[in-house]
């Protein structure tokens, strides 16, 4: 049985990820300034006012702008399932190739079709079908990432598929289970949410420097309006999707839940993080403190995890060496099992090549008792099956400070507004 060469995987993951955070650099904007320049230009097709026309065309082109970048790094990205991942790709292709396949049939080319009708359409169609363009525009950008989310989601929690042990592929039996997957909800609405604040900041921050710079004041406060409002509720759905996607991820991933908490031992009525700093020297193979640090609120994890405020909350050394109290199978335990599948798998395709109708049907239901596990089968060391705590720690809490900080910023802005007074604020403009 072939085992993997986990620095090939690491570097595989490494490049792959560098693809994907430059691409997400544009991505959020995209989503989210769509909907803002449509609801500028719908103020505009409601009020005739000239200067909200001047205000949605500004936008519209630093829109064009990352449009174009997003693109082009979205095409490597995609490359890159067949070059850093083809064998993965080539077996799950059935049904990971659905969504994004849909994406560029449905979703991309409505939203590339009538880019060139809301970008040259202006005095060429009629007020009305430019501003339906430039909505459709808004939409189809959504819908391209619902299709790359549910591909995603499929990944994180796959539903709806059955393998096929004669050709060693997934084959999608239930598309709706595909689509509905709650893992592929649950991204698509907070990866909308919290696109739409990046673009909301976007357009506030340069807005201000507009103030700052005692140019162009009315175009923007006028936009510094639009995107305080449409940040603000943006930021209240992230922090609701974010609740529900953290629940849905306790049932699928508990092990990425013990990173985000840094938590090694299982508790009940386990406590929230809310600040902390780990202990650089902690490893599930010793008893150090894994906090240097920490406020925490007292069974709030479990609350947030299970809907019980004493629920037990697996840990990282619960899910590799496992717990039988809460039934718990080790992660060892796991491995055999997977190679167990993996040798039966193979086994299965030797004896029906070589004739033996029943040596190849008893490998097929060793098979299929452990197949749950066949992905375990390629490892060999169970803390290749732990992240990186510190890295994912970190940055969830980071994300979360973030997420109650934006909420505060939209709401301040939005009294501003109400206030009239956005230029004699210029310290917080300068924060």
């Amino acid at each position: 049985m072939q085992e993997f060469d986990m620095q090939l995987v690491d570097w595989s993951r490494a490049q792959f990820a560098l693809t994907a955070m430059y691409h997400w650099l544009f991505v959020p904007l995209t989503l989210g300034i769509t909907f803002i320049i449509a609801i500028m230009e719908t103020i505009y097709y409601k009020t005739g006012n000239e200067e909200w026309k001047r205000i949605t065309k500004f936008w519209m082109t630093l829109f064009g702008v990352n449009f174009a970048i997003g693109v082009a790094t979205g095409i490597i990205l995609e490359f890159e399932f067949g070059t850093n991942w083809a064998r993965y790709s080539w077996i799950v292709g059935d049904i990971f190739g659905a969504p994004l396949a849909i994406e560029g049939i449905m979703a991309f080319f409505l939203e590339s079709t009538f880019i060139a009708v809301m970008f040259f359409g202006w005095n060429r169609v009629s007020p009305k079908f430019h501003l339906v363009s430039t909505w459709l525009v808004a939409i189809g950008s959504n819908l391209s990432a619902l299709w790359i989310l549910v591909a995603n989601g499929w990944m994180q929690a796959p539903v709806g598929m059955e393998f096929n042990p004669d050709t060693a592929r997934s084959e999608m039996v239930n598309f709706w289970e595909v689509l509905f997957n709650p893992n592929a909800v649950h991204k698509f609405l907070h990866t909308l949410s919290s696109s739409y604040v990046v673009a909301a900041l976007f357009v506030l921050g340069i807005s201000c420097w507009f103030l700052l710079k005692k140019r162009e004041q009315s175009f923007a406060k006028k936009s510094i309006a639009i995107a305080s409002i449409f940040g603000l509720l943006s930021s209240i759905f992230v922090a609701t999707t974010g609740d529900s996607s953290a629940y849905s991820l306790t049932q699928t991933q508990p092990m990425k839940l013990a990173a985000m908490e840094g938590l090694y031992e299982g508790q009940e009525s386990a406590a929230l993080i809310v600040v902390g700093v780990l202990n650089p020297e902690k490893t599930i193979s010793n008893d150090e403190n894994p906090y240097l640090f920490k406020v925490s609120v007292p069974g709030m994890l479990s609350m947030l995890a299970f809907r019980t405020p004493g629920a037990f909350v697996p840990g990282v050394q619960d899910l590799i060496y496992g717990n039988e109290k809460y039934g718990i199978e080790s992660a060892q335990s796991k491995i055999d099992k997977g190679k167990i599948a993996l040798n039966a798998l193979y086994d299965y395709k030797k004896y029906k090549k070589a004739g033996d109708t029943l040596q190849s049907k008893e490998a097929l239901q060793t098979m299929r008792k452990h197949y749950d596990f066949i992905g375990y089968g390629h490892f060999s060391d169970v803390e290749n099956l732990i992240p990186n705590i510190p890295i994912v720690f970190y940055s969830f809490h980071i994300m979360v400070a973030l997420g109650g900080f934006f909420i505060f910023l939209f709401a301040f802005f939005i009294w501003l507004v109400w206030k009239d007074s956005l230029s004699k604020y210029k310290l917080a403009l300068y924060v």
